[in-house]
């Protein structure tokens, strides 16, 4: 893992002592025995498998992400479209809140990749049944910036089952200066202590105060040192090739390293659950969509 300049979240410097930062874990040598890649989750609370989908079928979906893009007026022409190089400031519209852009999350060679037979064989394995999948699809497209700060997925999707489980996937080779995704050390076992912050819904509100809904980030912190010290372990992370795959359950912190790079940062994060278990009805459907009116609950507080 290339560490030569200094990794940052949130704009905040990580040490990389080595009781502060380090690399995840590799569990691709146990990909075959499912007993040790349960026991494996529940001791790390995330599998890294490097290499796990074909590096070419990532690297198609990487087209059509990046084809999206340039049809967008995101992308420098100056550049190859495959490179993700952002068009210059004052050249394109501004990219919308959370670095989405306009794209079909449900492109069919989206969602032959995401929702094909490899990776539910997989959680199919890993989750001892048959599994189904959120009908959502979360892409990312990180400019050039801060990161993702830290938080965890239970916040965004806890109206089912709690055991879910998350997949990120890089499309293309994404360096620590690109900006991957880094997971706190132990942070699964810290239930009691996040106890108060695993409780919230973000799309809940209090009916019975003025004001009506407001918006919850669900964000942790924006501090990534200060809760590294706070909850112990080390910021997790590594250079990430096109093919590997990420998953973690629902109490995991995690976050992104800020992307110091010239390129935007492509990957999705899609989630996976046994079908005999209650679902998060926001996250399946036809047209599902994050912070929408619809998913607003009110409750008396």
């Amino acid at each position: 893992m290339n560490t030569s300049f200094a990794p940052a979240s949130c704009g905040f410097e990580l040490e990389t002592g080595g009781t502060a930062f380090g690399e995840l874990r590799r569990s691709g040598d146990i990909l075959a025995d499912t007993e040790a890649l349960r026991n494996r989750m529940e001791e790390d609370g995330y599998l890294y498998l490097p290499g796990f989908f074909d590096r070419s079928a990532v690297l198609e979906v990487r087209r059509e992400l990046c084809s999206q893009l340039e049809a967008a007026g995101r992308l420098d022409p100056d550049f190859p479209v495959i490179d993700a190089v952002p068009c210059p400031a004052g050249k394109t519209p501004a990219f919308p809140r959370g670095g989405r852009f306009p794209v079909n999350r449900r492109h069919p060679a989206i969602e032959r990749f995401l929702f094909g037979p490899q990776i539910l064989g997989f959680y199919r394995s890993l989750l001892g049944g048959d599994v189904r999948h959120f009908d959502h699809t979360w892409i990312r497209s990180v400019l050039p910036g801060p990161g993702t700060a830290a938080h965890c997925d239970l916040v965004y999707m806890g109206r089912g089952t709690h055991d879910i489980c998350t997949a990120w996937i890089p499309y293309g080779d994404i360096s620590c200066e690109l900006g991957g995704l880094m997971v706190l050390e132990g942070s699964h076992h810290q239930s009691e202590r996040l106890a108060h912050y695993l409780a919230v819904d973000v799309d809940t509100y209090c009916s019975n105060r003025p004001g009506g809904y407001k918006h919850k980030s669900g964000l942790l912190t924006k501090n990534p040192v200060v809760l590294r010290e706070k909850l112990g372990g080390r910021w997790l992370t590594t250079d990430f090739k096109a093919g590997d795959l990420l998953t973690f359950g629902m109490k995991l912190v995690h976050a992104s390293l800020d992307n110091q790079s010239d390129r935007i940062r492509l990957s999705t994060d899609t989630r996976y659950q046994l079908a005999s278990r209650e679902i998060d009805p926001r996250w399946v459907g036809p047209d599902t969509e994050e912070y929408a009116e619809k998913n607003r609950v009110g409750k008396l507080c």
